[in-house]
């Protein structure tokens, strides 16, 4: 039997322990923040980063370099046959593109998944790989199942400020002027490949009922309103306690226990600042 190996990028928000913990490999993405190259969860970690984002630092974000990227899957295959490397969205990053590219170049022992996936999502395609590992599955088949249609996910996410929305060029600086005026918070969509405004509120209150509501409704249009063929999971960007609080609400809303909680990568936390939340829903493997 095939020894293969299962590859993420920290776009996953899965750090490099957990990432050891799991079995799987993490390649980190590479920042720039004041003209300094940094590596999230290498040389940047969540407490520094949100420092130097909360005091103005110019920030860049880019795809990892392609000798980085074969440096990995050069050095993991000295002990495995096959890789399933998961990046993120094709639609979000060029990530995916890169790989496929690079991949050509390994006489089909790595597989290229897109999965349409990011952050929260992104770490379940990473627990699914590894468990159809687990149940014999071939690289091949692994990269067929990540990317079936019946794949199907959604994040939404309340943002507490619109400044850096502004500062990513997703809106101009006088509507984010605006919207601070009128202490608008805005609730985004992140589905398949784009980010979208899903609706918008005065209040994180106002705006988790709203995540919560439309967590229902996509529960109800995309897996026949079957609780048990979901996975739902919370994420937030620098405050942990107002994450937990959603958890607390959720597993009461949906009578579940099972809800976990983890960091939003820094990938889109850079786009939509600190004391944000996100509620993630996926299909179970």
């Amino acid at each position: 039997m095939s020894k293969i190996a299962i590859i993420t990028d920290s776009n996953s928000g899965i750090t490099q322990k957990q990432a050891r913990d799991l079995g799987a490999w993490v390649l980190p993405m590479p920042f720039t923040i004041n003209g300094t190259a940094f590596y999230e969860d290498i040389n940047l970690t969540q407490d520094e980063f949100y420092e130097k984002l909360m005091n103005n630092a110019e920030l860049f974000t880019s795809q990892p370099i392609a000798n980085e990227v074969t440096t990995l899957w050069d050095r993991v295959l000295q002990d495995h046959d096959e890789i399933v490397y998961i990046p993120m969205s094709s639609g979000l990053s060029g990530s995916y593109q890169t790989a496929a590219l690079l991949s050509q170049e390994y006489d089909g022992k790595v597989h290229v998944v897109d999965s349409k996936r990011i952050s929260v999502a992104l770490r379940r395609d990473v627990l699914d790989a590894l468990k159809l590992v687990e149940l014999g599955k071939t690289a091949s088949q692994i990269k067929d199942i990540l990317e079936g249609q019946d794949r199907q996910h959604d994040i939404f996410i309340t943002v507490n400020t619109l400044e850096y929305l502004a500062k990513g060029g997703r809106i101009t600086p006088a509507v984010a002027m605006l919207g601070g005026m009128l202490k608008i918070k805005p609730v985004l969509r992140l589905s398949t490949d784009k980010l979208d405004t899903y609706s918008k509120t005065r209040t994180m209150k106002k705006g988790t009922r709203i995540m919560i509501d439309a967590l229902k409704n996509v529960i109800e249009e995309k897996f026949d309103g079957n609780i048990d063929k979901v996975n739902i999971d919370v994420a937030y960007t620098y405050d942990r306690d107002l994450a937990d609080d959603l958890k607390k609400e959720l597993m009461r809303e949906f009578n579940v226990d099972d809800i976990e909680v983890d960091p939003l990568s820094l990938s889109v936390s850079c786009h939509i600042g600190p004391h944000a939340l996100a509620i993630c829903v996926c299909n179970k493997l």
